[in-house]
């Protein structure tokens, strides 16, 4: 009998020592993983060499086979085609070195660890080595902390290297941001959560999409903590976890998600599921949640299966989707939202339907009836979830906190101090023989990228298409875009076997060779053959690297395309674009990492191509045309269309000149849905009337007037276009009934500098609104607000809301004295507002043209809305102000 008791101990011991050899420890979990393991490779079977030699490795453990597997299996697509075996391996290394390196690493069970810390990947950033760098930087520094103040310190660490500034809509990589120090919320949550699963502790990042109750979205964290989820604002640093600015905002979002990388069996509600990630809902975490249940019917009331299903909240002008499912046999779906009304839109093939659900609906009925080319308008209120307290901490660990947030504020500023001055840009420029003005530009934009683009400048100083050449890329690419990439693209080479014949070669410097014939006018050169900047993707090299024979026409480029690139739009679920070198090597491409491609493949054909701005439409240059292209059967029905004119004008009685995307928005029908169309900056909607040229088909004029509370009143009208018949349209605000109207909005969270420090807006209005005034202290107009406001002192002092007086920097004098003006309100705070910056952001979101009508006085809610506007000369601008406040309320 002891026998056979030792034997099965060390039967026992021995299963138990082969389990701690696995990283995937459940066996039909690891069975799944290898399954999608293989078939991924299978699909990656042109990058073999590139992504799967690392496994030929003959160290590699058991653990690291399997920690790879895991990655191979539900990567997007992007990573397959961008990345290498090698970085993958780096990842997991660091990873586990985590796990043994801290403490708190014991307490966080695997499938945790597996989905939170080990994934490499946030969101769709561009990726790059920051987890190595933060976990050598950051280890010393938290290593002795618990788990919970090391997650604290980490966020102050990462305060220290970046704050938050409004940027475009590709996320660059943690290491590129260090390098800006700075970068909207997207970015600073994606820094963060990278900053946090370095140290080995489980991170996501959380998103609403979009606000109900204001024009906007947010990105933060969440932390596991012993067990449980957490948030903190990224690179916003609180005395405690589960405090945030945006405590109050999530409070009334309408959905809160996250994607989860892998298969998740985690204990959250998903909002959806596929083969290689979950994206999970997280609203009732933040607030009280209704489930919203619909059900879809035909014409004939008959339920409808596999009929698409969004869920849309209205935000920036548009119905934006929080969520999008597809309805069961019994024509049926729901999601988990906050308590206010959604717009439900359903579509099965050529026919659509839509209904707004209300917080108190039990069930929405959506009937499938409607089809394109009616024409009619219609006007509705949505309402939104309404403010709720929240908890407040000790004004003592408050005190404590601003102190290290200053501390950290100047480690930043002491970097930020190093980026090029425009002394030296000066410098530069003369030493080279360039223009200033150009140079000193081009190097405040590139921030902390400075260096780079000095050198770039420096070695293509006598290039003719220098200068137009940087004016085609973004801002963020010059801020994280090395020398040597730039010079691959502004040193286009054709080879002598190209189709070109040597007599239409223009070779103006250094070997570039651009082609003279064909008709291609001078300044497309450089946007459009030269440039690098398609879409939204990564810059990297890949020039020459489209292996052909010859030279290719737009036609040959499209036909291979057509022949080698299969699509699949469902893998690269992060929606990061795939480099074009990424979608010839892998050969599988979504539908818009296509058209990137496509563009490359025609410049590095001296082919003038591009995106067209307004419906990113790939398009190539012909015989003085702009010609779309079609990949698909199903899209020459809406490609190179006969064009029509739209003329839109401003209806009189507006209070406010409506602003696209901030009143009203143009949208075109097109796959069961309305697609609205980008004319975010253009200018021919600075002014109205304005004249639009745009396809034949169907569309839809939204607009929308926001009140104080959130809601929104919506204005549609339905309408056709054709060639040959235009059509004006009226752009009315509907009326706001009974409350306040927004005219815009600012941005609360916006840094000013105020007595040498930073602040921002939010603190400056002391959890009430805020009034603003932009004054010229040396003109007469502005004299009077400051001998207005004090007879509403007692109001305003007893309100206790923000009172900022800002004078812009260029009106700024060392003569004016503010403590001439007596009676203030004792909240009065001054301040100088440094290259006008917030008055041009408070101008901009009035849709006004400000110059020098000073004094500018506005009002915003807690919520940045804009309530009150006035310029130039005007008596009793207290009282007005003041009745607004009290109608607030």
């Amino acid at each position: 009998m002891k026998k056979v008791l030792f034997v099965l101990s060390m039967l026992l011991v021995l299963f138990s020592a082969c389990q701690d050899n696995h990283f995937l420890k459940d066996a039909a979990y690891r069975n799944q993983v290898h399954q999608q393991f293989e078939q991924r490779k299978s699909e990656a079977v042109n990058r073999q060499a590139a992504l799967f030699s690392v496994f030929e490795n003959q160290s590699l453990t058991v653990k690291q086979r399997e920690a790879l597997e895991f990655l191979y299996a539900y990567m997007p697509l992007n990573d397959l085609a961008d990345k290498d075996g090698d970085y993958f391996l780096q990842q997991v290394d660091y990873a586990f070195k985590a796990r043994d390196y801290f403490s708190w690493s014991k307490t966080i069970p695997e499938d945790i660890f597996r989905h939170f810390v080990l994934v490499y990947r946030i969101n769709n950033e561009n990726l790059d080595t920051a987890r190595v760098a933060f976990f050598d930087e950051l280890k010393e520094r938290v290593k002795d902390l618990s788990m919970y103040d090391a997650a604290l310190e980490v966020n102050h660490w990462c305060h220290e290297k970046v704050t938050y500034r409004g940027t475009d809509a590709r996320t660059s990589g943690s290491l590129a941001l260090i390098k800006t120090a700075w970068g909207r919320c997207g970015e600073e949550s994606t820094f963060t959560a990278t900053a946090l699963r370095a140290v080995g502790i489980p991170a996501r990042q959380c998103y609403t999409p979009r606000w109900a109750h204001t024009d906007d979205n947010h990105a933060w964290v969440e932390v596991w903590i012993d067990g449980k989820w957490h948030y903190m604002g990224a690179c916003e640093p609180e005395p405690e976890l589960d405090v945030a600015w945006f405590t109050a905002p999530a409070k009334r979002a309408m959905m809160v998600h996250t994607k989860v990388f892998g298969l998740y069996n985690g204990p959250e509600e998903k909002n959806s599921e596929t083969p290689l990630y979950s994206v999970i809902n997280l609203t009732a975490n933040y607030t009280q949640t209704r489930e919203v249940k619909v059900r879809v019917v035909d014409a004939d009331n008959q339920p409808v299966e596999g009929a698409r299903v969004q869920f849309k909240l209205y935000n920036y002008a548009e119905l934006y989707p929080i969520s999008t499912n597809t309805t069961g046999k019994n024509g049926e779906t729901s999601i988990s939202s906050g308590l206010g009304d959604v717009v439900v839109w359903a579509d099965k093939g050529t026919v659509y339907g839509y209904q707004k659900s209300e917080s108190t609906s039990p069930v929405t009925v959506v009937k499938l009836d409607r089809q394109s080319g009616t024409a009619y308008a219609e006007e509705y209120v949505i309402n939104v979830p309404q403010e709720q307290p929240v908890k407040e901490i000790s004004a003592e660990k408050i005190a404590a906190n601003v102190i290290r947030l200053a501390q950290e504020d100047s480690i930043r500023n002491a970097y930020m101090a190093t980026f090029a001055t425009q002394a030296s840009a000066d410098k530069l420029a003369v030493e080279l023989g360039l223009n200033k003005d150009e140079v000193w530009k081009q190097l405040e934009l590139s921030q902390g990228n400075w260096q780079e683009i000095t050198d770039f400048i420096t070695a293509e100083k006598q290039n003719p298409h220098l200068f137009p050449f940087l004016a085609s890329l973004k801002a963020k690419d010059l801020r994280d875009t090395p020398a040597s990439v730039l010079s691959n693209h502004i040193n286009t080479v054709i080879e002598q076997g190209s189709v070109i014949p040597a007599k239409d070669r223009v070779i103006p410097t250094k070997g570039h060779v651009i082609p003279a014939k064909a008709g291609i006018p001078p300044n497309l050169i450089a946007p459009y053959i030269l440039s690098p900047r398609t879409g939204i993707e990564l810059i990297t090299p890949w020039r020459g690297y489209f292996k052909q024979k010859s030279a290719m026409n737009a036609g040959q480029i499209i036909q291979y395309i057509k022949e080698n690139i299969t699509i699949n739009n469902e893998d690269n679920y992060y929606n990061c674009p795939l480099t074009p070198r990424g979608s010839y090597e892998l050969r599988l491409a979504d539908k818009r990492s296509r058209t990137i491609l496509f563009v490359a493949m025609c410049r590095d054909n001296t082919i003038p191509a591009r995106l067209e701005t307004t419906t990113s439409k790939p398009q190539y240059y012909d015989k003085g045309h702009w010609i779309d292209v079609v990949f698909d059967p199903s899209e020459n029905a809406t490609s190179n269309l006969p064009q029509a004119t739209l003329t839109l004008k401003n209806d009189p009685s507006n209070s406010v000149k409506p602003g696209y995307e901030s009143h009203y928005t143009l949208a075109v029908f097109k796959n069961g849905d309305f697609q609205t169309l980008n004319y975010e900056g253009n200018a021919l909607l600075s002014n109205f009337p304005a004249q639009l040229t745009l396809d034949e088909g169907y569309y839809r004029l939204m607009v929308g007037s926001r009140a104080n509370d959130g809601s929104v009143t919506v204005h549609t009208e339905y309408f056709n276009l054709q060639k040959n018949k235009p059509q004006t349209i009226t752009v009315k605000l509907p009326e706001v009934k009974d409350k306040l109207f927004v005219k815009g909005i600012v941005d609360m969270n916006t840094e000013i500098e105020l007595d040498n420090q930073k602040t921002g807006l939010k603190k400056v209005a002391n959890g009430q609104g805020l009034l603003i005034c932009f004054l010229d202290p040396g003109k007469e107009p502005s004299k009077h607000i400051l001998q207005d406001l004090p007879a509403v002192r007692t109001q305003l002092e007893a309100w206790n809301g923000g009172v900022l007086m800002l004078i812009p920097s260029d009106k700024a004098s060392t003569a004016f004295d503010a403590t001439a003006f007596q009676g203030m309100p004792k909240q009065t705070t001054w301040g100088v507002d440094t290259n006008r910056a917030l008055l041009n952001a408070v101008a901009g979101a009035l849709q006004i043209d400000f110059q020098d009508g000073f004094p500018l006085t506005v009002y915003l809610s807690r919520n940045g809305g804009i309530l009150y506007s006035t310029t130039g000369y005007h008596i009793g601008t207290g009282e007005s102000v003041w009745k607004i406040i009290q109608q607030e309320k």
